[in-house]
């Protein structure tokens, strides 16, 4: 018993039970802030470690989630206990930026009534906005994308992409919106086809799109809300012409992508020079701002005002094999001519027979304030000398001089780059009332992609244990060199 009590009386016990007693008291202080902590909100809590970022929200999601004014319910109805954790994370942290979402939990394996209720097979989130009657599904397949190739090809699947924020953003904005726009894509040209990724885009937008050929029709649709031609690879009728101008005198918008094909297309040039815009011979070369010493590969200069940089995140946008688009001197008051991209000074114009130098628009949006018409007043009005009010309206003609911006072989090869993004920013700046809710995935390429927060990895493992090593090591080097 002595020889015990000697033992607990040594420098070394004392120091270790010293150290002992450190490690219980930060411990009892860990469990104490993890405790805390998780009665934080699920926005406070999540701390986003994933190498890339997918439960991180952008800034458009959060503004739009900041200004809602209508109740929006989301309801999971799936087998809760096979969930995929990513999917939780971000549902969870999401429908906590806003005191108008209200999240709900359904077992399906519990209560097998709700697959008859919301018509699922489940692993679905139902989104609803009461006040406007609309509603919409998100399947868990729409929000973790598989390479479905890969699958074919070795009977594997293989993750590609999570769509949690672009789905759910887009959800909402479908149910609580009462506005829906409608893009008419011209056919009869040798026109190109939107890509799916173009596609997903207008859909998350809530956009819908219809094909037109202008020859078998007397008049451009009253719901047109952009009249979209897309790498025509052959010039459009004279009949087609006046269409288009009817449409535009009338307040409509129109989107121009060139194709690269050197073609010749009067009528489509006519409509450009109405606008102040004209087609510059040949392909561009940039000296300056090109992709590894190709001066066919251009990166633009980016001039980018309001919502046209919405969502831009590297200002890198890369053109191939473009055609080049100039500024025509005009003395028309009511039309004004923006570019948003452009090539360097150090640009070429390049034929067969020469090259001509400048720095060359290659997107740009021209508006012109156009007379629809006088509306008689009342008599009341005219008796008082009010006379005639003349009304306006302000038509937009887009013109971007390379269909590559939205080629499927850079977009989806380069996801890095703005293309996609700009181009929507592009499209829906022609619509006054709706704005820009498409948010594009985010790559699941790297396997690293494990939330760490509070209640799953708790905060001792992000704060508490290397301060307790630090802290512990400090006081049991001092007790010993006192010693």
């Amino acid at each position: 018993m002595e020889k015990i009590k000697k033992m607990f009386k040594s420098v070394s016990s004392k120091n270790g039970t010293y150290s002992v007693g450190l490690t219980v008291l930060v411990l009892v202080i860990a469990v104490l802030v993890n405790l805390v902590a998780g009665q934080l909100p699920e926005s406070m809590r999540n701390i986003d470690i994933s190498d890339n970022g997918i439960y991180e929200i952008s800034e458009v999601s959060e503004e739009i989630l900041d200004e809602l004014d209508k109740e929006v319910k989301l309801t999971v109805v799936a087998d809760l206990d096979s969930v995929d954790q990513r999917i939780e994370t971000f549902v969870k942290k999401y429908a906590a930026l806003s005191k108008k979402i209200d999240l709900e939990w359904i077992d399906s394996v519990q209560h097998p009534s709700a697959l008859q209720k919301y018509n699922t097979e489940g692993d679905i989130i139902n989104v609803e906005c009461e006040e406007t009657g609309k509603s919409t599904q998100i399947a868990f397949d729409d929000i973790i994308k598989y390479d479905e190739y890969t699958y074919y090809m070795s009977g594997q699947l293989s993750e590609t992409e999570f769509d949690g924020e672009g789905q759910l953003t887009s959800a909402i904005g479908y149910v609580t919106s009462t506005e829906t726009k409608k893009i008419y894509r011209t056919s009869g040209h040798g026109e190109a086809m939107f890509s799916t990724s173009v596609n997903e885009l207008f859909s998350k937008n809530n956009l819908e799109t219809s094909e037109i050929n202008l020859s078998m029709n007397a008049q451009i649709p009253e719901d047109c809300d952009l009249l979209f031609l897309y790498a025509p690879s052959s010039d459009i009728t004279d009949d087609e012409k006046t269409l288009i101008e009817d449409y535009l005198a009338d307040g409509g918008n129109m989107y121009l992508i060139l194709g690269t094909d050197e073609v010749d297309l009067p009528n489509l040039e006519a409509i450009m020079a109405d606008y102040g815009l004209g087609r510059a011979d040949g392909y561009i070369a940039d000296m300056q701002r090109c992709y590894q010493n190709n001066y066919y590969a251009i990166f633009p200069q980016l001039t980018l005002t309001g919502d046209l940089g919405q969502g831009i995140k590297n200002e890198m946008v890369l053109l191939l094999n473009s055609h080049g688009l100039e500024k025509l001197d005009t003395e028309d008051d009511a039309l004004t001519v923006s570019t948003f991209m452009e090539t360097s000074t150090q640009s070429y114009a390049v034929r067969e027979d020469g090259e001509t130098e400048g720095q060359y628009i290659l997107g740009a949006v021209a508006k012109k304030t156009c007379d629809t018409g006088d509306e008689d007043t009342n008599e009341d009005e005219e008796d008082a000398g009010s006379g005639d009010t003349e009304e306006s309206e302000v038509s937009r003609l887009t013109v971007v001089a390379s269909d590559s911006l939205i080629s499927s072989d850079i977009t989806d090869q380069l996801t890095t780059l703005d293309n996609l993004t700009l181009f929507v920013n592009s499209v829906m700046n022609n619509f006054d009332d709706v704005e820009n809710v498409a948010i594009e995935a985010k790559s699941l390429s790297v396997e690293q992609n494990t939330p760490v927060h509070a209640g799953t990895i708790s905060l001792i493992i992000i704060f508490v244990i290397p301060i307790a090593i630090l802290v512990i090591g400090f006081v049991t080097w001092m007790r010993r060199r006192k010693s």
